[in-house]
């Protein structure tokens, strides 16, 4: 098959597209053959080096990628054979392995893909998705609330600001450059408003002050301007700073108002035995009912390092996808 491969840390350009050996399934997994792997911004943090989340560092050489969609074509031992020629979709933890022609997982991973939704698009709700899920669950929406959405035009942000105007609140969406913030305002948004204009902020005009809930995956100067947005008692619910650059800097936190909302803080908001995939299982079905469009940006499998390059330099739309 063939496959994305890294060999040392560093730029994008050193992911490489390698054939090499196919993956066998072992006890209790199967082999999906990939037709939609997700690209995460922190594949390019791990790309250079970071550890990540990921209970130790990477080990060179690899094959990136956690999310894939395809189809079953084999099981290993104790699986049931019914499986095979099933299209699903599967996080694949802190196993690596997505950005390839076959990817190996656990069958208990596995979510059969909803009938109207094409693998870019199941594969954009297995990763992004859940973590949408994850975030809104923290803000109670309704058409009282004024939403504010940095990076409205991102993979999560496209879902967060349609989970907002589906909860009837009024959505404020900041993206960069003409072409996102119509695409933001296509997603339902009030306003839709450029952020790489030095006067953003004036855009706003009688939202300044009224806001209740700013969504936060950026940080930085526009967190810190968003947060001066906010009605008294208004929320900051932070899920990342890119601004910063992963593995760098950190959050913008305003004691009283800003709380993060991944990882250990998520998990026990949804709790259950298995918290991440219920959040998959709604994710999956809110697509599903036409509820949520992931925005998908797609890139052939060998041309994975452009992807990379677009995804660091904020030059994509929605949830970066490789096809083999």
């Amino acid at each position: 098959m063939h496959a994305i491969r890294l060999h040392a840390f560093g730029p994008a350009g050193n992911l490489r597209y390698e054939e090499v050996e196919d993956p066998e399934p072992g006890p209790g997994q199967v082999r999906v053959a990939v037709a939609a792997a997700g690209v995460h911004l922190l594949d390019t943090a791990l790309r250079q080096g970071a550890t990540g989340p990921a209970p130790g560092p990477v080990s060179l050489p690899t094959v990136p990628g956690r999310e894939v969609a395809g189809t079953v074509e084999s099981v290993g031992p104790g699986v049931d054979r019914g499986l095979l020629g099933t299209e699903v979709v599967a996080h694949l933890g802190f196993a690596p392995g997505g950005y390839a022609e076959l990817a190996v997982t656990e069958a208990d991973r596995l979510h059969r893909i909803p009938g109207n939704l094409d693998p870019a698009r199941a594969v954009a709700m297995i990763g992004t998705g859940r973590t949408a899920m994850g975030i809104a669950q923290f803000a109670d929406l309704g058409p009282g609330s004024v939403v504010l959405v940095p990076a409205a035009a991102g993979g999560i942000g496209t879902l967060l600001v349609q989970y907002a105007v589906h909860a009837g609140a009024t959505v404020i969406g900041l993206a960069g450059g003409p072409e996102k913030t119509v695409r933001v305002r296509e997603n339902g948004a009030r306003l839709a408003v450029d952020y790489t204009d030095p006067d953003w902020a004036a855009r706003l005009g009688d939202f300044r002050g009224r806001v209740t809930v700013v969504f936060d995956g950026v940080g930085g100067e526009v967190a810190r301007t968003a947060v001066g947005m906010l009605a008294p008692g208004g929320r900051h619910l932070v899920f990342g700073w890119s601004a910063e650059g992963i593995g760098r800097g950190g959050p913008y936190l305003v004691e009283g108002v800003s709380e993060q909302v991944l990882g250990p803080a998520m998990l026990r908001r949804t709790g259950g035995a298995d918290p991440l995939r219920t959040l998959e299982t709604r994710a999956l079905a809110e697509a599903a009912a036409g509820r949520l469009v992931p925005a998908v940006q797609r890139f052939p499998l060998a041309r994975a390092a452009e992807a990379h390059r677009a995804l660091e330099t904020r030059g994509t739309v929605g949830k970066v996808v490789l096809e083999p």
